[in-house]
């Protein structure tokens, strides 16, 4: 009885130091890259006078998003780290003389990285989609001027397809020098370049007023150009589109599934499910299931870490090894991420990878503890 006390004294301590180390650093590296990210969002947002406030609150939307890119990454630190600073410490050893062998250590540990596991895919699947599209809700309602945020000076930007835009340089009074638009939206082709223009936005239209400028149209081989002093180049329809309708990673989950079973789901009206993006539906499904089968995989590998002393010789080239070999699964696990759902056998073959590798890495676990 004191035994299996005690035994479970040692997983209680060895789960909460792992949890402070992962809780601190996912914690500190998400505020590292938020800062990153809002320095880029702080034009986005307060370029046309928009205050603080709508930056600091759009900005921070996006920390769910954050932590669910970080999150594997820093648990396998975590656990990659605890594991050493135990075997430093010689903590580890108090495991083993009170009766726990490395199977078991192992499989703790697994159950463990099956419950950050599920937090993972909850946190894909529901508060980050959430985050996103509060964001984008945000930014409608509190007229942030989305179009302006995509120009760039000096760039080429590709604001929407067939729709590419350069600006020269923005003025202190928020117009625009040296404007080039080339718009292949529609069945001609048009260029248009104005020595200056600026945004007029009412009620009833939201437009690029253009200033001194030559507008080129190209249809069916002919070319028209003509000079103008004023022109309007409408924007409303772009302005809505961007803004308004709300992309499949921004949708949660439940949602999504009702789409690709093809079940009626009226929670929301500017999601249009159609066969169209049924595709782009399953491939964001797969995308959010498939990263955290591999938090399991990972521990799996940084348990291999027990099997070695501090005391041998070799024992830093081994923990270099390991920790080379999860990296490397780290990588395997975007690549074919980014891949997955391209067909039916594509999207079977790269779920099957991390479960394959996980059954291959288990077996030679249990055979180098049992010899060990």
């Amino acid at each position: 009885m004191k035994i299996f006390s005690m035994k479970k004294l040692l997983f209680r301590k060895f789960y909460q130091d792992i949890s402070a180390f992962f809780l601190a650093s996912l914690l500190m590296v998400g505020l590292i890259v938020w800062t990153i990210q809002a320095v880029n969002y702080f034009d986005f947002v307060t370029e046309d006078g928009h205050g603080l406030k709508i930056y600091f609150y759009y900005s921070l939307l996006n920390f769910p998003k954050i932590i669910e890119r970080i999150l594997p990454f820093m648990f396998f630190v975590s656990v990659f780290y605890t594991i050493i600073n135990y075997e430093v410490k010689n903590e580890i050893f108090i495991f083993w003389i009170n009766g726990v062998n490395k199977i078991n250590f192992l499989n703790k540990l697994l159950l463990f990285s099956f419950f950050i596991m599920f937090c993972q895919i909850i946190l894909g699947s529901y508060f980050s989609p959430m985050s996103k599209l509060e964001a984008r809700n945000y930014l409608k309602s509190s007229n942030v001027d989305f179009f302006t945020s995509l120009i760039k000076e000096g760039k080429f930007i590709n604001v929407t397809k067939g729709l590419t835009i350069f600006i020269d340089s923005k003025e202190s009074d928020g117009s625009f020098k040296d404007i080039f638009l080339e718009d292949d939206r529609e069945y001609t082709s048009k260029m248009i370049y104005a020595s200056k223009g600026y945004l007029f936005e009412n009620e009833l239209q939201k437009s690029f007023k253009l200033f001194d400028g030559r507008v080129i149209n190209i249809e069916k081989s002919k070319i028209n150009l003509f000079d103008f002093d004023q022109i309007d180049f409408n924007l409303k329809d772009l302005n809505t589109k961007t803004i308004t309708v709300p992309k499949v990673q921004e949708i949660d989950t439940k949602i999504l599934l009702s789409c690709f079973f093809n079940i009626e789901n009226n929670k929301f009206d500017l999601f249009k499910c159609d066969e169209n993006l049924i595709k782009e539906v399953k491939v964001e499904l797969i995308k959010r299931l498939y990263k955290p089968i591999y938090i399991p995989v990972i521990v799996l590998f940084s348990c291999f870490l027990i099997l070695y002393s501090k005391n041998e010789k070799n024992y830093k080239t081994k923990i270099n090894l390991i920790f080379i070999i999860i990296f490397f699964l780290l990588i395997i696990s975007e690549v074919t991420m980014r891949y997955s759902g391209i067909s039916f056998n594509y999207t079977i073959l790269y779920l099957s990878i991390p479960i394959v590798i996980f059954i291959i890495g288990y077996y030679v676990f249990y055979r180098l503890a049992k010899n060990a």
